[in-house]
């Protein structure tokens, strides 16, 4: 993954997914949490920023494993 994630790429990985399914963050590997997706996206300076909206909970192992964040 590009550390210079585009919106064109971002767009394509999630093209295929099911247009309902809720978005979590995947936080720091040292203290693996969820966290929601903020709703706004702010364009400045020639980036998008979306913030993040509060931690749900640690993140599943299965996830962890996925990233190889174990």
């Amino acid at each position: 993954m590009p550390q210079n994630l585009t919106v064109g790429h971002l767009l394509r990985q999630l093209q295929g997914l099911d247009p309902n399914l809720p978005i979590r963050l995947a936080v720091n590997p040292d203290f693996p949490f969820a966290h929601y997706v903020g709703a706004d996206v702010v364009v400045r300076d020639g980036k998008a920023f979306i913030g993040e909206d509060g931690q749900e909970g640690y993140l599943p192992t299965a996830v962890r494993d996925a990233l190889a964040w174990a």
